[in-house]
């Protein structure tokens, strides 16, 4: 007689494959991957090595975009730098993802991109990175041939069917769509998304899905697919990228290359670019400085100081209301001083020339010719003590009398930690900006003791040439 079998207990309530995360516990951290070496950013291997990672993450992270050029700058330039690992370093990286997370808040996709390659996008996080700016670049297919050699690489269910769709093959991707829907891993609306995306036909005539709550660049890249595109103003920067496309309204290109400009995303050519493609169709607002800009240009390529002189107060006035006038500076700022201009169009142009990258040579030949220019200005062009006269210019005036470090930033680079007292340096001078000038004072004379007196130097003549108050 056999023996009964007796019932067992299932092992299971689903058919659905579980979620495995895999991790390789010798994978060295890859916090050390960078783009620029030490001698080209002029900061040692070992700033983050001395402070904890999980204090570098903090930091990083709360580090504001909507601040001065010369410290969005060098803010790239600190996430950017190759460097010795922080304490406490893991195998998942968190102080690279967030440096990466920061370029992308600046909208820095290809140098995101680039440092995400450097570092090989092997586990989910890196790689949902990947494909995010592969989605707003346009540049999907690498994205998706990876996915296809390695499918649970994927970073979701919606990014699977759109990739298996990228790839041709159609079919497996509405049945992948139909067999996640019957488990529950898609929403309505992805599903609703995803449907038109794969069989746009089907839908001819129908009203445009709602706007969805949430916007990723998956979603926002199928919702230009099927011709219901969404409008990048209220997104992260990021996806402004994706507006400079020609086939994109010039008004769109316009605006999103003032918006990516303003924080640095885009050089002033780029700009420039955009503001001259075309003659503007209508008039205020963009329009007028799209026109404004394209007169001073004419005027500069010609070199006539007469039209330079009657252009330029329109053309600064334009880069002032963008927020661009750095851009305008690295266009134009050197070239201006080599032009015979008096009474506005002078001042201006003395103005912009201290905003571009030649301001110290300006400023020493203002002071030689006796030009008729704010002394204060020129001084601390070139990096010397002056005479204040006001409780801004008194906060950046001790500075350059050798005002110290507060005592917890240099402790800070007592201990080594560099990188640390520099992203709380930054910090401090959004506040200072803000009203509370003495923080100004500390967070400059911590750049200063570390040798960054560019860096001090642009950001202090950027707070007091750049309107930033409202």
């Amino acid at each position: 007689m056999e023996p009964v079998a007796l019932p067992e207990a299932p092992i299971t309530n689903t058919a659905r494959t579980p979620d495995v995360t895999v991790t390789t516990l010798d994978r060295p951290s890859k916090d050390p991957i960078g783009l620029l070496a030490a001698d080209i950013t002029g900061l040692p291997r070992d700033i983050w090595s001395a402070s904890e990672e999980s204090v570098l993450v903090d930091l990083v992270r709360a580090e504001r975009i909507d601040t001065l050029p010369a410290l969005q700058d060098f803010l790239k330039v600190l996430m950017l730098a190759a460097s010795d690992p922080p304490r406490g370093a893991g195998p998942d990286g968190a102080l690279f993802l967030a440096r990466v997370d920061k370029l992308l808040d600046l909208g820095a996709l290809e140098p995101a991109k680039s440092m995400i390659e450097q570092a090989t996008p092997d586990t989910l996080p890196l790689f949902r990175r990947w494909f995010d700016v592969a989605l707003l670049t346009g540049t999907e297919d690498d994205a998706c041939e990876a996915m296809r050699e390695t499918p649970s690489i994927a970073p979701t269910y919606p990014a699977r069917i759109f990739c298996l769709a990228r790839n041709g093959d159609w079919a497996a991707a509405s049945l992948t769509l139909n067999v996640h829907r019957v488990l529950g891993d898609i929403s309505a609306a992805e599903e609703a998304l995803l449907m038109r995306f794969l069989d746009p036909e089907l839908f001819e005539g129908e009203p445009a899905l709602p706007p969805p709550s949430r916007v990723s660049p998956l979603t926002f890249r199928m919702h230009e697919a099927i011709g219901e595109p969404l409008i990048t103003a209220n997104l992260p920067l990021a996806f402004s990228h994706a507006d400079l496309r020609f086939t994109t309204a010039w008004k769109s290109q316009l605006e999103a290359a003032e918006r990516l400009a303003r924080h640095g995303a885009v050089s002033e050519n780029v700009l420039l670019k955009h503001y001259t493609e075309r003659t503007p169709a209508a008039s205020g607002g963009i329009w007028d400085r799209a026109e404004a800009i394209q007169r001073f240009d004419v005027a500069m390529t010609a070199r006539d100081p007469r039209a330079v002189a009657a252009t330029l107060p329109d053309a600064w006035a334009a880069m002032q209301a963008s927020r661009a006038e750095v851009q305008f500076a690295k266009l134009y700022g050197d070239q201006l001083q080599d032009l015979p201009l008096f009474g506005d169009a002078a001042s201006i142009a003395f103005k912009v020339g201290l905003l571009s990258p030649e301001y110290e040579g300006v400023a020493i030949e203002a002071a030689q010719t006796g030009a008729d220019f704010d002394p204060f200005l020129i001084a601390i062009a070139r990096g010397l003590p002056a005479a204040a006269r006001t409780p801004r210019e008194r906060a950046i005036q001790a500075v350059f009398y050798n005002a110290p470090p507060p005592e917890a930033l240099q402790s800070l680079l007592d201990q080594g930690k560099t990188g640390e007292a520099l992203l709380r340096a930054i910090a401090l001078f959004d506040a200072g900006a803000e009203g509370d000038l003495r923080s100004v004072t500390d967070a400059l004379a911590v750049l200063r003791a570390v040798g960054l007196e560019d860096v001090a130097r642009r950001a202090a003549l950027q707070l007091l040439i750049l309107d930033r108050s409202t």
